[in-house]
């Protein structure tokens, strides 16, 4: 743990001594994938807790009866 620990101080003393804008064009390197990706696995997670937890009820298809005419867009009215 030692090891990791002084690599990241190193990392961390080095990204400190960067100019402004390489801080920040590496940062969004970094940090907007790596946002997005947990924002898709927190969706995703979420999407399936509410399927298991609260299922949409199968509904059956209806008959023609209460769907309207279809129009010949080719002929004239």
């Amino acid at each position: 743990m030692d090891g990791f620990e002084q690599w990241w101080d190193g990392v961390e003393l080095w990204m400190a001594q960067l100019a402004f804008p390489f801080q920040f064009a590496l940062l969004m390197c970094v940090l907007l994938p790596l946002s997005l990706g947990v924002a898709r696995l927190i969706d995703r997670v979420v999407d399936n807790a509410s399927t298991r937890f609260n299922p949409v009820p199968k509904v059956e298809p209806g008959s023609d009866e209460g769907k309207p005419e279809k129009v010949d867009a080719g002929r004239s009215s």
